[in-house]
C-alpha cells in the first residue's frame, strides 16, 4: 500500500463528500481510486461501521467492495485492494472481510482467494494468505459443480483452482507457505481431490494432458516431502464414488498413456502371470459354457411350435426338453441382464468406453432385452414374440465374437472392424440414409397415379385369379417398396421395370443417374478408402486396445472369483525391481 496516502479525510466543506454509500465505495474498488477511498475510514469509526456491514455488502448475492476490487484487477494491479485491507485491519474485521464469500446459489462460497487465483494474481495471493485468508475455504456454487454446462468445475477449494489452471507457483506456495499451509487431502462435495479433480480437467490434448501430469507429480512430490510422517498416502483416498484417482482415469479415458501402462513392468509381466495361471482357464470355460447356452437357445428356437403363444406343456420327452431349454435360454438372459446393468450402474456408457470395452456389454445387453420382452409377448398370447426372438437369437451369435479377446489375432481384428462400424460406417449411413430416403420420396411422387393396377370385372361377375395376385404385389407407389428397390441399385442389383409409369421420363432419369453417382459411384467408393484409411492408423492401435481388453477381462474374472479362492490362485512369487543405477531405489513386487 502507499503510505503517502493518508485513510483520514482532510476537512471537507461539502456534507456530500463525507457521506460513503455502497455504490460510491464499489465504484472507487472497481476503478482501483484509492484517491476516492479517503476518508473512509473516519466514516466507518465515527459511524461504528464495518466494510463487513450490511450497508457495505451487495444483499443480492454477498458481494464486498474487496471482492468488487479483486474482480477489476488490470495489469495485474488494483491500488484499491490494500487500501480495503488497511482499513479493514483498522476497524477490526480483516479476516471476515478477506474470507466474506458470494452467497447467491450460483456463485456461493468464491472468497477473494479464489478471485485472486482466477486473476492470476500471485502478488495478491500472497498478500490474501499473509492476512489470515482461508485455504480450505470450499466455492460449491452451481456454477463450481462438475457437470454444469456454464460453468468450470476445479474442485472447489483454491488448491484446486490454482491447479486446474496451471499456475505451479501458486500450487507450491499455498502447500508450503508459512502461514497456513493448504491440506492436499481435503476434499469438495463430491469426494474429489485435488487430484481427482486433475484427472477430471485433463483430456486427449497432449498440452493439457501435460499440465496435469507435471502439477499431478509435483503436489505427490511436495506432499510426500511435507507429510510423510503421517504415512497418508494422497493416491489411496477415494471420493464418494470409491475411487481413486487412478481408478477415475481409468473410468474416464482421458489420459493419453494410460494403455501404454499395460506395456511397462512390472504390470505387463503381472498381467501375463495371471492370465497364464488362472484366468486364462476360466476364460475358456466361460466360453465353453456360452457356447452350451447358445446351442439351447438356438435348438429351442428352431424347434418353436406353430399356432397362437403360450403353448402348454405335453408329457412327452421332446416337450419337456424343449420346455426346460426354454427356461435356461430365459435364465441366462436374466444373467446376462443383470450384469449389463451392473456394469453401466458403476460405469455408464460414453463415447470413449465404446473403443474398449462398451460395445460387447451393449450387444449382450440388447440380446438379453430382447429375449425377455419376447418372453413377455410369448405368454401375452401374441405372434409378434417371435420377431424378438430371432432379433435376441442373431445377437447371441454376434457377441460370440466377445471371446476373441483371448486370440491376439483374431482380438486385434474385432478391434478394428469395431473401430470401422463407430466411425466409418456410421458416419456413411446417416448420410445413406438421408439420400435413400430423399431420392425415394422423389420417385415416389414422380409415379403415375393412373397406373395403379385395377381389378377388373370378368363375365358372369367373377374376378380372374391373375388380376388379384396383381392387386397383391407391392406397388412403388408404396415409399417402403421403393426404398427397398432403390437400395438394389446401391449394391448393383436394380430392376428398372417400373420406368413405364413415371409422368417425366427424363426427370426420372437425372433423379436415378444422380442416386447412382452420389451413392453407388461416390459413397460406396469412399466408405471403402475410409476403411482402408482406418485400418492403418489404427493397426498400431489395435494391438494396445487389445491388451487393455484382456487386462480388463482379467481383473472381472479375478472379481468373479470367491475370496476364499483367490489367495489359492495368486502365485505370491516376488520380484525386485531396481531403477536407474541406485540400487537403493528398489522394490520388491508381489504377485
Amino acid at each position: 500500500m502507499d503510505s503517502n496516502l493518508s485513510l483520514s479525510r482532510p476537512e471537507s466543506d461539502g456534507e456530500d463528500s463525507s457521506e460513503f454509500t455502497r455504490e460510491r465505495v464499489f465504484k472507487a474498488a472497481s476503478q482501483g481510486n484509492k484517491s476516492e477511498l479517503i476518508g473512509l475510514l473516519d466514516f466507518l469509526l465515527a459511524n461504528h461501521k464495518q466494510l463487513t456491514s450490511s450497508d457495505f455488502i451487495d444483499e443480492t448475492n454477498g458481494k464486498t467492495a474487496l471482492l468488487k476490487a479483486l474482480l477489476n484487477i488490470k495489469d495485474g494491479k488494483n491500488e484499491a485492494v490494500e487500501v480495503l485491507l488497511d482499513i479493514a485491519d483498522k476497524t477490526g474485521d480483516l479476516k471476515e472481510l478477506i474470507n466474506s464469500s458470494y452467497t447467491d446459489p450460483c456463485y456461493k462460497g468464491q472468497t477473494a482467494l479464489h478471485i485472486a487465483i482466477e486473476r492470476r494474481s500471485f502478488e495478491y495471493v500472497k498478500l490474501l494468505v499473509q492476512k489470515g485468508a482461508d485455504v480450505q475455504a470450499k466455492a460449491n456454487g452451481s456454477f463450481f459443480q462438475h457437470g454444469s454446462k456454464r460453468g468450470f468445475y476445479f474442485g472447489e477449494l483454491p488448491l484446486s483452482l490454482a491447479a486446474c489452471t496451471n499456475q505451479l507457483e501458486t500450487v507450491c506456495f499455498l502447500m508450503e507457505n508459512p502461514h497456513r499451509n493448504a491440506d492436499v487431502t481435503d476434499r469438495d462435495s463430491q469426494g474429489n481431490t485435488v487430484l481427482h479433480t486433475l484427472v477430471i480437467i485433463a483430456d486427449s490434448k497432449a498440452e493439457n494432458t501435460e499440465m496435469a501430469a507435471k502439477i499431478y507429480d509435483e503436489i505427490l512430490i511436495r506432499h510426500f516431502k511435507l507429510q510423510k510422517h503421517t504415512g497418508v498416502q494422497l493416491e489411496l483416498i477415494e471420493n464418494h464414488q470409491g475411487l481413486t484417482p487412478l481408478k477415475l482415469a481409468a473410468k474416464l479415458g482421458k489420459i493419453g498413456n494410460r494403455p501404454e501402462m499395460l506395456r511397462i513392468e512390472p504390470l505387463r509381466s503381472l498381467l501375463r502371470d495371471k492370465w497364464e495361471r488362472f484366468a486364462s482357464k476360466l476364460f475358456l470355460m466361460s466360453f465353453v459354457m456360452y457356447l452350451i447356452y447358445l446351442a439351447i437357445f438356438t435348438t429351442v428356437a428352431f424347434y418353436r411350435k406353430e399356432g397362437e403363444p403360450p403353448f402348454p406343456v405335453e408329457n412327452t420327452p421332446a416337450d419337456c426338453l424343449r420346455c426346460v431349454g426354454e427356461i435356461i435360454s430365459v435364465l441366462g438372459a436374466v444373467r446376462f441382464l443383470y450384469k449389463a446393468i451392473t456394469i453401466f450402474w458403476k460405469n455408464p456408457p460414453q463415447k470413449m468406453a465404446l473403443f474398449t470395452d462398451g460395445f460387447s456389454e451393449i450387444l449382450f445387453f440388447l440380446q438379453a432385452a430382447l429375449l425377455l420382452l419376447s418372453a413377455v409377448l410369448y405368454f401375452c398370447g401374441q405372434k409378434e414374440y417371435v420377431g424378438l426372438l430371432v432379433l435376441s437369437l442373431a445377437l447371441a451369435w454376434m457377441n460370440v465374437l466377445y471371446f476373441t479377446r483371448g486370440s491376439r489375432q483374431l482380438g486385434m481384428y474385432n478391434v478394428m472392424m469395431q473401430r470401422m462400424i463407430l466411425s466409418d460406417l456410421l458416419h456413411f449411413l446417416c448420410v445413406y440414409s438421408v439420400l435413400l430416403f430423399g431420392f425415394s420420396a422423389a420417385v415416389v411422387t414422380l409415379l403415375d397415379d393412373s397406373s395403379k393396377v385395377k381389378n377388373v370385372t370378368l363375365a358372369g361377375g367373377g374376378r380372374a385369379e391373375a388380376e388379384s395376385s396383381k392387386c397383391d404385389k407391392p406397388s412403388y407407389h408404396d415409399i417402403r417398396f421403393t426404398t427397398l428397390e432403390l437400395f438394389k441399385f446401391t449394391i448393383g442389383m436394380g430392376d428398372l421395370q417400373f420406368t413405364n409409369h413415371v409422368q417425366y421420363k427424363e426427370v426420372f432419369y437425372i433423379l436415378l443417374i444422380s442416386y447412382i453417382t452420389l451413392t453407388y459411384i461416390l459413397m460406396l467408393n469412399m466408405l471403402i478408402a475410409l476403411m482402408g484409411n482406418t485400418v492403418q492408423k489404427i493397426s498400431d492401435q489395435s494391438e494396445t486396445i487389445w491388451n487393455l481388453r484382456r487386462a480388463i477381462t482379467i481383473l472381472d474374472m479375478e472379481r468373479s472369483v470367491p475370496k476364499w479362492l483367490r489367495s489359492t490362485l495368486h502365485s505370491r512369487a516376488s520380484e525386485i525391481v531396481c531403477f536407474g543405477t541406485n540400487q537403493d531405489k528398489c522394490r520388491r513386487f508381489v504377485r
